[in-house]
């Protein structure tokens, strides 16, 4: 089970302090909340490229992979992983398929409390929804580029495998930049969205885990 969590927690992911060197608290935490729920309100849909980097604390170098994301509101999330090797996760509400070269597998996530979790995390992340989420505790920084959303867990599930998850808010347009997940094992990952694309038409067949 463990692994399919990391999997997962892999969408919502550096090695940096929660208080970056430059932020700081952030000056109107209401007008910040407005702002950024106004923006989720209207986020429906993403299609992105991604640049992962993975750092594992027994190795001194990065991993780092590349590949395309989607997102669809409500809870449809998708992550084609393209270099340097394939993998594919889809989870389109409490569905979740994986697939790589040799085989492909799907889980249900009506049967963990931990699954829906992680599910309803990647969904509120990437669409700014997180300070919703009543499973984090959540500090807001800022320097002249980017708000910083620290989110601790609270939730005894969420908290076995998560340190803190960390986004980064574009101030241009209250869009997620980048997000950092911290695991309890010291290892972490760093997830870029470039390319971004936001209310584009994506149909639903993207999302099919049958």
């Amino acid at each position: 089970m463990r692994k399919w969590i990391w999997i997962i927690a892999c969408l919502v992911s550096t090695a940096v302090q929660a208080q970056s060197t430059g932020f700081k608290p952030v000056a109107n935490l209401e007008q910040f909340k407005q702002q950024f729920a106004k923006t989720a309100q209207q986020t429906k849909s993403i299609k992105s490229d991604f640049v992962q980097e993975k750092n594992l604390s027994l190795l001194s170098e990065k991993i780092t992979s590349k590949g395309k994301f989607w997102f669809k509101k409500e809870d449809k999330v998708k992550m084609e992983y393209q270099q340097p090797s394939y993998y594919l996760v889809v989870i389109n509400g409490k569905d979740i398929k994986t697939k790589d070269n040799k085989k492909e597998q799907r889980i249900s996530a009506k049967s963990s409390k931990v699954f829906q979790q992680v599910s309803r995390i990647t969904a509120d992340c990437v669409q700014g929804n997180v300070l919703n989420n009543a499973g984090f505790s959540t500090k807001v920084f800022e320097n002249a580029q980017y708000f910083q959303l620290e989110m601790t867990p609270v939730s005894k599930g969420i908290k076995e495998y998560f340190r803190k998850i960390v986004l980064w808010v574009d101030k241009k347009d209250y869009s997620v930049t980048k997000m950092q997940m911290q695991e309890q094992s010291g290892d972490d990952t760093l997830m870029t969205f470039v390319n971004k694309e936001v209310n584009v038409n994506i149909p639903d067949e993207v999302f099919a885990v049958k």
